[in-house]
């Protein structure tokens, strides 16, 4: 739980629960907080001074918290694949999960695979739950992994599901054009 004071030099730093009772550090010293003792809004907070003593004081205060409806998130960091080994294991744990993933065949020196990566992870916050993003840098792995995905050219967005690649878009056009692409791709087999 978040509390704001009335006054706005007021700063609440750090939470505790202590049984029944809730402490806050505020700018340095501490406030104990007494949820039964409240009428409304208005809180009554204890204040223990340097000397030791308790100061009782009115305080107005809101509350906010995280509540069920936690917000989305935008991005989405897409992991890296780095060999065979933890490919099949990225593939077996989708097959049991009946989940497709979306693999990014890319290098560092593509230009356009740099410049899609960000576009793709903005997309995979839009199927969070629905779908996985992976990619794998071709110069960093095994070329035996190159080739059991089939890619010929870069960037490649394959979506993958039961353990084969079912579709893909080779992305050497406009980026926006390419997300639509794969976004299409994605709700045939969601």
């Amino acid at each position: 739980m978040l509390a704001i004071g009335a006054n706005s030099h007021v700063l609440c730093s750090s939470i505790y629960q202590n049984h029944n009772h809730t402490c806050f550090l505020v700018s340095g010293f501490g406030y104990l907080f007494s949820p039964k003792s409240s009428c409304g809004n208005t809180r009554i907070l204890e204040h223990r001074n340097r000397e030791g003593k308790n100061r009782r004081r009115n305080l107005k205060v809101e509350a906010s918290w995280w509540g069920p409806e936690v917000p989305k998130p935008s991005v989405i960091d897409m992991e890296a694949i780095n060999d065979s080994e933890h490919f099949d294991q990225i593939l077996h744990h989708a097959q049991q999960n009946s989940q497709p993933i979306i693999i990014d065949w890319m290098a560092v020196w593509c230009r356009k695979c740099i410049y899609l990566k960000p576009k793709l992870e903005k997309l995979a916050a839009e199927f969070d739950t629905k779908v996985k993003f992976y990619y794998v840098d071709v110069n960093k792995v095994p070329q035996t992994l190159v080739k059991r995905g089939n890619i010929s050219k870069m960037p490649t967005i394959q979506i993958w599901k039961d353990g084969e690649m079912k579709a893909e878009v080779i992305g050497g056009h406009k980026g926006w054009l390419v997300i639509e692409e794969v976004r299409e791709m994605i709700q045939k087999f969601v």
